[in-house]
């Protein structure tokens, strides 16, 4: 299993200017991580020019955006902008799509959030074709596409969706590389999301699913910690999606799922993680306490030790 970087502060409420998300990227390549997540949020930083900032000033490191969301970027758009991306930085880039939330689709974007897992699965149609031949016919209830296009240096983009729910999780074994998770633990991925992937992707006669697992990670007290994710995150019992998850996981809060306490419990936590069938975590780093720079750079620490102890074999 992967232990990916988590990068920007979108997500923990505390945004950063976009060069220092690119930076990030950077410092996580020096750390020796394999991969940095920049998340794309709808009021925040667009994270498609970003993580193209980052791939010019790194070598090797994977870039992955998780995740954006469908319904204002038509799957052409999308696909242009990404396969120009993977050009520019060398084939790096893993693209994460979701469909986000009905809130923010409709309440903000004035959008309608009709039949989502039916529109991904279309989506997902007119995106994948067009990233790994250049080229689409479809011709659906959603979208209409014939065209196409033509860009010197480019490769296929592999392309996860945030599913957590069955029907978007079927559909993200038919017709994606796997799935991107947020704020999901072991018994939801275990009993529910990785055997419902699993079947659906050998079903479509794909290869094994990737899973990519977004937490939050905190080295520090268990009672703060849990304290700080509680806080930070709070926003997320609001949203159908996550109530949901938390009541497959059995769980009530977002500090029951995050990764935080002492080293033995973080590795635990992780074993964990890639037992129930996680094949890489991104780890967004919670700081806590007042020194939030201290606690920060405590965790990537351990991160970076435990990305070499937990990395998958050679080949």
């Amino acid at each position: 299993m992967r232990i990916s970087l988590g990068i920007g502060g979108d997500v923990l409420s505390a945004p950063v200017p976009p060069r220092a998300v690119a930076a990030a990227a950077a410092a996580a390549e020096d750390a020796g991580f394999p991969g940095a997540w920049a998340t794309h949020f709808i009021r925040g930083t667009d994270s498609i020019p970003t993580i193209t900032a980052a791939g010019l000033i790194t070598t090797e490191i994977e870039l992955g955006i998780g995740v954006v969301p469908t319904y204002p970027r038509h799957p052409y758009t999308l696909a242009h902008e990404a396969a120009t991306v993977q050009a520019l930085i060398g084939g790096r880039l893993t693209l994460g799509v979701g469909v986000s939330h009905r809130p923010i689709m409709e309440g903000m974007l004035g959008l309608p959030f009709e039949s989502p897992a039916e529109h991904m699965r279309e989506y997902l149609q007119v995106l994948g074709t067009l990233l790994t031949t250049g080229q689409v016919s479809h011709h659906g209830r959603f979208f209409d596409v014939e065209c196409g296009f033509d860009i010197p240096g480019t490769s296929p983009v592999s392309i996860l969706v945030g599913a957590l729910g069955p029907r978007m999780v079927r559909v993200a074994g038919e017709l994606s590389d796997g799935i991107i998770t947020w704020l999901a633990g072991p018994r939801g991925l275990d009993k529910h999301i990785v055997p419902g992937l699993t079947e659906a992707a050998g079903a479509a006669g794909r290869g094994a699913p990737r899973i990519v697992v977004g937490l939050p990670v905190a080295l520090a007290d268990r009672g703060k910690a849990e304290q700080a994710v509680n806080e930070t995150f709070a926003r997320y019992g609001g949203l159908d999606n996550y109530r949901n998850q938390f009541e497959r996981e059995g769980v009530t809060s977002p500090a029951e799922l995050a990764v935080i306490g002492d080293e033995e419990a973080i590795r635990s936590h992780l074993a964990a993680l890639r037992d129930a069938g996680a094949t890489e975590i991104s780890a967004v780093v919670l700081p806590v306490g007042w020194d939030a720079a201290k606690s920060s750079n405590r965790t990537i620490a351990l991160l970076a030790e435990l990305a070499t102890e937990f990395a998958p074999p050679a080949g």
